[in-house]
Formats: structure tokens, sequence, C-alpha cells
């Protein structure tokens, strides 16, 4: 009986051999002592007992009977010999009796290489086990800034709360995620249950995955299991049955494809207004089939806090009444405000009211909108955020970053110590940008001077306050505020004891968007514009050139008033980019060059800081409390400083 099954093992072997000797790939078993020859030294640390998944087994510690072995750990030598002999013996043993010994093994980026065990491994695998046991020690190179390993410095940290060894990411900042989605609150270790409760997810998940044909999309099962859990939250996941669990994979099986190659190529950011072009006839099938909308249509926005208490929410609000007001009897408005963003009645009970269109006007609401989309398809959902890609969720934002380009070059010409402040609320996606702009235009006008940075949300202490340490003379603050609060707003000179002065601000003028967005509902074209009929994700992130930002200034000399106007022209009509230029980081890295423009994606995703920025990007466990659940959905290099 073994005999036979060595000569099945045998076949599958011979077979993984030649698909990767026909595609020039080496097809042994890969051997780690070659791998990291010529490595700087590594520390080491032992695991001791340990559960090993099976397919993260990647291959042997020496180059001993390498070529015994296919890369898939399939047998490669004939049947007659011994080796051929002990493997049948041991898979009678271990067909009677079980695996007893476990195996020895090296860790390393998170890939497992046999010392001793390579038989039993070959065995187990070909009987189909998941996992066995080893005694392990973890091999953990030197920190560089290559982003494989910061994922892997992501998953230690990640390993040392959970001791969960199995789940793989690409993502930067997934590991956290994932962790906050089991514990949003605090950072303990998991314990036995939690332990319990997410591999029971990941292996339903996994299992309904592979089988709808998640084995031919190239993204990690990790990564799309962070997707299902951020779509129907974590303690929702837990709960559900085996069953339930297919259903849901199947209901949203377009996010998973679209995410399909790991990557960010599945979004396509919207920068300007679409033409609308239409022949006579599509005209009258969008009337026949009742995509233009004749009647009243029901607007409404959700926001996070009310406009009393955030200035985002007030401005928001502002924004909506300009688009009543432009649309008259075609539209009703309405605004609505929540303070739990995990409370998806809100939009349920909109949608019940005959609301068609629903705006949510901050990232924090980006989940209840995801899950309400899901789950009505024929009612349009927006979310106003920056990185989050949904098939069934489209996404907006404003390129702030160009604003901030030409008010850093206003603080450049006007500082008298060339010492600069600059106070951020969190370190979302486009928060860096925004930062990294404000630097480069102080940077054009004033070579010479440096920026400090300092954060709102940050525990204890006032930003301001520290910022005065350095001898600043200028600040650029928050843009938006509270009604009645005491707290400046955009750009503003200092002057001893007196209050600051405002000197620029940017204007968000999100009606720009929500005009551009409700006509296309209005005249029937969401669905058929060239970037709907895409396939992509869609993102909306608009700029200067469509009049979605601006900049205001208060009192500037003439000089600096012209070089304001001349800025904001070049940046309109697009013959200046703030990131067009040879930019290095604060660790001296060049991370642009010359007359190399970054792409929009590039720019959201910054997550260094440029070289005349005093200041880092904290770790989330040095923000307050209230921020962490913002944070740890769109929060950029949480280990920043690790």
């Amino acid at each position: 009986m073994a005999y036979t099954d060595y000569q099945k093992a045998l076949k599958t072997g011979e077979k993984t051999y030649k698909t990767l000797a026909s595609k020039g790939k080496y097809p042994y078993l890969p051997v780690l002592e070659d791998m990291i020859a010529g490595e700087p030294p590594m520390s080491q640390t032992r695991l001791g007992l340990i559960e090993i998944p099976i397919e993260l087994i990647a291959g042997t510690y020496t180059s001993g009977r390498t070529n015994a072995f296919a890369r898939d750990f399939m047998p490669l030598l004939p049947p007659e010999t011994e080796f051929a002999t002990k493997w049948s013996e041991l898979y009678d043993s271990l067909c009677e009796s079980g695996q007893r010994d476990p195996v020895v093994a090296y860790e390393y980026m998170n890939r497992y290489y046999l010392v001793e065990g390579n038989k039993r491994v070959s065995v187990q695998k070909y009987m189909g086990a998941v996992a066995i046991e080893g005694n392990v020690i973890r091999m953990v190179p030197q920190k560089n800034d290559t982003a494989e390993n910061r994922i892997y410095y992501e998953y230690l940290d990640f390993y040392a709360k959970t001791k969960v060894n199995y789940i793989l990411m690409s993502r930067e900042g997934n590991y956290e995620r994932l962790y906050r989605h089991v514990h949003p609150n605090d950072n303990d270790k998991f314990s036995e249950d939690d332990m319990l409760d997410l591999k029971y997810i990941y292996c339903c998940f996994r299992k309904h995955y592979l089988e709808k044909g998640g084995d031919k999309l190239k993204a990690r099962i990790g990564d799309q299991l962070l997707t299902y859990m951020d779509i129907f939250g974590y303690e929702n996941t837990r709960d559900q049955s085996s069953s339930e669990i297919k259903d849901n994979v199947a209901k949203v099986w377009s996010e998973f494809t679209a995410a399909g190659n790991g990557d960010d190529s599945h979004l396509q950011m919207v920068t300007e207004p679409e033409e609308q072009k239409k022949s006579i006839a599509q005209s009258i099938a969008h009337i026949i089939t009742g995509n233009v909308i004749p009647q009243k249509l029901k607007v409404a926005f959700v926001h996070f806090k009310t406009a009393e208490e955030s200035g985002w929410t007030r401005r928001h609000d502002h924004e909506s009444m300009k688009v009543k007001e432009k649309f008259g009897e075609r539209i009703e408005v309405k605004s609505v405000a929540t303070h739990d963003s995990s409370d998806i009645s809100v939009l349920e009970n909109l949608i019940a009211e005959g609301y068609k269109v629903i705006f949510t006007t901050t990232p924090v609401l980006s989940t209840i909108s995801l899950r309400c989309a899901i789950d009505h398809p024929d009612i349009i959902i927006c979310n106003c955020s920056l990185n989050t890609a949904y098939m069934h969720l489209r996404t907006y934002y404003l390129r702030v970053y160009e604003a901030k380009y030409i008010i850093g070059a206003i603080a450049g010409a006007m500082t008298e110590t060339d010492k600069i402040g600059y106070i951020a609320d969190y370190p979302i996606y486009g928060a860096p940008a925004a930062i990294n702009a404000f630097a480069l235009g102080v940077k054009l006008t004033n070579p010479r001077a440096k920026v400090w940075l300092d954060w709102t949300s940050l525990k204890g202490g006032d930003p301001l306050e520290r910022l005065k340490t350095h001898d600043i003379d200028i600040v650029s603050f928050p843009d938006l505020t509270a009604r009645n609060s005491d707290n400046y707003t955009g750009l503003c000179g200092l002057c001893g004891d007196a209050d600051p002065v405002k000197l620029a601000v940017p204007k968000w003028n999100w009606s720009v968007v929500y005009e551009s967005l409700i006509r296309s509902v209005l005249n029937g074209d969401w669905n058929s514009s060239e970037s709907a009929q895409s396939g992509h994700v869609l993102n909306y992130y608009w700029g200067m050139s469509t009049g979605a930002i601006d900049v205001e200034t208060f009192g500037l000399y003439a000089g600096t008033g012209q070089l304001e106007y001349i800025l904001k022209s070049m940046v309109k009509n697009g013959t200046m980019n703030p990131f067009s230029c040879e930019i290095y980081d604060q660790k001296h890295n060049l991370v642009n060059k010359t007359a190399n423009c970054m792409s929009a994606s590039e720019i959201i995703n910054i997550d260094w800081l440029v070289d005349i920025v005093e200041g880092t990007i904290p770790d989330i466990s040095q923000f307050k409390e209230e921020s962490h659940e913002l944070l740890s959905q769109l929060g950029v290099r949480l280990n920043y400083e690790k």
C-alpha cells in the first residue's frame, strides 16, 4: 500500500520538477544557508515547540538531500532506492500511530526551513496534513527599508501579541489592522479564545475562498481575509457559520477579484470631472431604462459628530447647503449626524425613507458605508476617504496638498527666524503628503528654513507650546476646528504673547464634487462614464484645477500676494506639481528624481517626511485613545518609529 502511495507522490514530484524546470526556475528545495550567505549577522530567538503550517515550510536549512525532493517536498528518487523504502515505512508508521517526533526548523521571514524531518514533512504533506509540530529557532534579519522587511517586523510585533503564525500579509499596516479587529482598544495579548476564534475564521474563509477560485488570484489570503472582516466586522464574522461565510464570500467576490493582483492596480483615481458624451440613441436608451431621474432625487449627508462639535462636519454641512441651493427643486437634501461609527441603522433608516444617494462625509464611516452598499446595490453610497478600495463603494477626497504647497511657499517667504511650525491632526493617508508639500513650498522660497512638526492628537501637552520652544515665528494650524473653539486655523504669524495673525488657509470646496456627482445621477450617467465602465475601483480625487481646493489669503505683502497668484495659476493649469522635483527624505534617501511626477497613488501613500522636516510620524500608542479607531483603519506606517 505504502509502495503505491510512494509512486503517486513521486509522480507529483516529477510533475512539479518538470513544470518549474521548463520555466527556468529552481526545481529543488530552497536552501536557507545559501539564501542568507553574505547577509549581515542575524539574531536568533528560540520559539520552542510550536505548530508549523505545512504550506509555510519552504525548504531545508542545509543542502544535504536537496535533490531527493521537488520544490513541493514530493519525492524524486526512484521507487527501488533506500530513500523510497524509508519514505514508505514512515508512511505506514504515520497511518498506524500518527506523528510522534517533532521536526526541527529555522524560521526566516515567516517561512520554515528544516534541519530535521524532510521525509516527515513530505509524507505528511502527501497525506493532506495542514500543520506539523516542530522545535523552531527564529532567525531575525537586520532592519532595512524594504517593504518586505518592514512587513516582517510588523509580523514580529503581531506574533508577540497573538502567537499566530499562519496568516501572511503583503501590505504594510495589515497585521496591525487585523490585531485591531480583535482588540480595538487595547494592546493585550490574545487569549486562548481569541486564538481559537481567529483560527476558526481563517480556516473557514480559506476553504471557501480557495473553492471559489482564490488560488487563481495573486493576492494573499490574509489580505483578502482582512477585506472580508472590514466588510462584515470581526464579531459578526466570528459568529457566522461556515455556510454563512461561504455565502458571504460569493456575495462580495467582486471585491476579492478587484484586489486579486495584491497591489493598487485595481484602483483608479479620477482626478478631473469626466465629460459625458452620449449620442441621441444613448440618451433615449437611458430614459427608456429609467437611468435618468425625472422625479426629485433624495440626497442624504451623514456626518460623524455634529456641526457644533466638528469643524469637518460643519464644512461638509455648509457645502451640502450650497448643493441644495444649486439644484433647487430637483433634489431633496437631508443631513444627519451620528456618534456611533458602527451604527448601520442610520443608513438603513435613510434608505427606508427613500434616499437614493448617500454621502458619508468621513473615513470613520467607511465600514458601515461599505456594508450598506453591499446590501443595497441599487442605492448610491459614497464615502469621503482616501485609499479605501472597494468595488461596491466609490470614495472621494480633495488634493489639499496643492494648497499646502502654496501656503508653505508663503510661510517660507515670510518667516524671519527660518523656523516654521506645522500642526497636523492624524497621520492618516494623505496627511504626510500635505506636510511634505508644505515643506517643499517652504524650501522653494527659503532653502535655509526648517519645519517643526507636531500633532494635536498626541497624548499630553499643547502642540503649539511645544513648537514655541524652537523659536518659530509662523505656524500652520489644522484647517478646521469645532464651532466656538479657541483653536486657530490655517497659516498664522506669531508675535510674542499676542494672538496669532492669520495669513492663509486652504478652502475645501466639497460642493464642487457633490454637484458633479449628483448631476451625473440626475442625468443617468452614474454608470456610463468611461471610468465607471472600466471595471476599476473609483476614487474621485480633485484639486485646484476643478475649483474643489483653493487658497484664501489675508493681508499679505504685495510681492508675496503676487507669488501666491503665480503659484496658484501654475498648479491650476498643471505646469507645477509639488511632487515633480528632486526630493530627499529625513534619512537623506532620494525618494523622487528631478522631472519625475509622482502619481496620485504614490502621493497618497507617502509614508516618509521631507529632509527639512523636524519631527516624526509617531507610533499609534502615542496617540489619544479616541484616535485609535481611525488610525487602525487609515493610519500611515503605524510602526514608523520602531
